[in-house]
């Protein structure tokens, strides 16, 4: 795509990748880059005239992954448009209709019109202004000092819950102590994952387990259902991306893998924070992972996860690590949930 801005200033030629990880050079390989010609240049005829601004982003990147589509397209895209009241069109590189139908409630709340796919319209559109790219604030993070009239990860909260319709904004609207416990079927697995369940229903809660099916995938159920319970219990996973939909006052736990601690509180457990959420974190010990059985008590993915660099990282860490969890020790942290949304305020 070529985005022509006349002016009368010598041509200048500015090759953009419309994602919003523009530190991630691997990822914007991917990215179908954006031509902006700027200057005293001749554009094509226009063939439409719009009067509101365009918005072009990508939809490329890592999609089917929730943490990267709320984190790098969904954030963003409410950071950048959300002052201009629904008045944008969005013009979406690397279109890709499953994403649009999964976020349709969101991208219809900040643009009221149809999403222009460039690959298939080749005609020439023009309009009054428009951005180029997302803005990015950190990962599920707000900064409400970059954004026109001061817009807090509170106001992105309210605005998820009026699309998606959900019932709670704080825990004591919830009567009964409910958590939703994310079932891993893959790597990060909770072993003993039915007595976990048994351990939580005698301390009193309702538990839900949600294992990755169409339920997770389908944003218009699944968030519904996660703000209708007061804690939500996972592994370090992309899955934990759904405590934006929480309510206020409501307990995240992360059980925290061996090697995982810095991506456990960077991604997940200081932006809980920041939305209201209270973070409770179960550091497993190395007697709980599979890894002391592959790797033995010395070896230094052990004994120093910080020292241990991809692929071996990766692998061993998020691709080869399951944990059969201490209960006892387990349950100790559930009490400290309990207490946090008895006490209905933050």
């Amino acid at each position: 795509m070529t985005v022509y801005v006349p002016s009368d200033q010598p041509v200048q030629e500015t090759v953009i990748k419309p994602y919003a990880r523009q530190e991630d050079h691997s990822l914007l390989k991917i990215v179908t880059p954006v031509k902006i010609l700027h200057g005293n240049t001749t554009p094509p005829v226009c063939q439409y005239n719009h009067e509101i601004p365009a918005m072009i982003f990508s939809s490329s990147g890592f999609v089917g992954n929730v943490f990267h589509e709320i984190n790098e397209i969904i954030i963003p895209l409410y950071i950048t448009t959300k002052n201009f009241q629904s008045r944008m069109l969005f013009v979406l590189e690397d279109y890709n209709p499953s994403f649009l139908s999964k976020y349709s409630k969101v991208i219809s709340r900040l643009s009221s019109y149809e999403v222009m796919n460039p690959a298939a319209n080749q005609s020439v559109h023009c309009f009054p202004g428009g951005v180029v790219g997302l803005k990015f604030h950190g990962h599920l993070s707000l900064n409400s000092s970059d954004v026109p009239k001061g817009h807090l990860m509170h106001d992105l909260r309210q605005f998820l819950r009026q699309a998606y319709n959900l019932k709670f904004s704080h825990v004591s609207q919830i009567k009964r102590p409910t958590l939703m416990l994310l079932s891993r079927r893959t790597s990060r697995r909770i072993l003993n994952e039915d007595e976990m369940v048994a351990m939580m229903e005698e301390l009193g809660f309702r538990v839900i387990v949600v294992a990755r099916t169409k339920v997770v995938s389908n944003m218009n159920i699944f968030s519904n259902l996660i703000n209708s319970c007061n804690v939500f219990v996972a592994a370090h996973g992309a899955g934990l991306t759904n405590e934006l939909f929480l309510p206020d006052g409501a307990v995240m736990v992360q059980v925290d893998l061996l090697g995982l601690e810095w991506a456990g509180a960077t991604y997940y457990g200081n932006p809980a924070r920041a939305m209201g959420v209270h973070y409770l974190r179960y550091k497993v010990e190395p007697e709980e992972s599979s890894l002391l059985k592959v790797f033995g008590r010395n070896h230094t993915v052990i004994t120093d996860p910080r020292s241990v660099h991809d692929p071996l990282g990766k692998e061993a860490y998020l691709n080869g690590q399951n944990v059969r969890i201490n209960l006892a020790r387990f349950r100790e942290t559930l009490v400290e949930a309990l207490s946090l949304v008895g006490d209905s305020t933050l």
